[in-house]
């Protein structure tokens, strides 16, 4: 169990948020202050880089945006190979850009719809923030192919919102559709998986599933997964 999640200190947010400076002094410095922001407030890389420290299994991160997982895992001196996944082009093409610019070992980036095919991979899988994005036969067909590319010794990592009727949840909802508005993500919230779903299905791909709030210090009924074959 992961206890009392908090977002990483002023410093080591700032030394990994510094990958995502631009080039050049007049560039453009969104995708910095975007990550500084997230670094300092959201308590999700902390919780995720405890849950694979220690498997050096290769991770599939889907829905990896910017490929902030991937800079977070090295600064912690993990060094299992990444693959991020994305269906925006041009945060792929930022995030391949910038981690070559940075020389991260071994992660590559590629472009793809993850409702119409997931790429084949075999070794621990990340889905963070992206469940609730897809409808509903799409989250069934990816927790059961992310449950089987899991091999001896891997995890799959999951960061949702949870979907049921406490004030944290329509606070997530609101903001979500926010950052959809403001352009960031490019779909609408679809469905926030519940607990009793999550748990009914990964136990059914023969997963033994943990959860743990990861609230920090936002208002969001944000949780972590962690789901190893039994």
């Amino acid at each position: 169990m992961i206890n009392d999640v908090q977002p990483f200190d002023r410093e080591t947010a700032a030394r990994i948020a510094r990958a995502f400076r631009p080039a050049r002094w007049h560039g453009n410095r969104y995708d910095y202050y975007y990550t500084l922001a997230k670094l300092r407030s959201d308590p999700l890389y902390p919780g995720v880089l405890a849950a694979l420290r220690g498997c050096d299994a290769p991770l599939l991160d889907l829905g990896c945006g910017l490929g902030l997982l991937a800079h977070a895992l090295r600064g912690d001196g993990q060094r299992q190979p990444y693959a991020g996944v994305d269906i925006d082009a041009g945060k792929i093409a930022r995030a391949a850009r910038i981690a070559e610019r940075a020389g991260l070992h071994d992660a590559r980036f590629t472009t793809a719809d993850l409702v119409q095919a997931l790429p084949d991979h075999r070794g621990s899988v990340a889905i963070l923030d992206v469940l609730h994005y897809l409808p509903d036969e799409a989250q069934h067909a990816m927790l059961d192919a992310a449950a089987a590319m899991l091999v001896p010794g891997a995890r799959l990592v999951i960061r949702s919102g949870l979907g049921d009727d406490s004030g944290r949840h329509r606070t997530t909802r609101a903001a979500d559709w926010f950052g959809h508005l403001a352009g960031w993500m490019q779909t609408n919230p679809r469905r926030y998986p519940s607990r009793a779903f999550l748990e009914q299905r990964l136990h059914a791909a023969g997963l033994e599933s943990s959860f743990q709030p990861l609230y920090g210090n936002t208002p969001f009924n944000n949780w972590l997964i962690v789901a190893t074959r039994t």
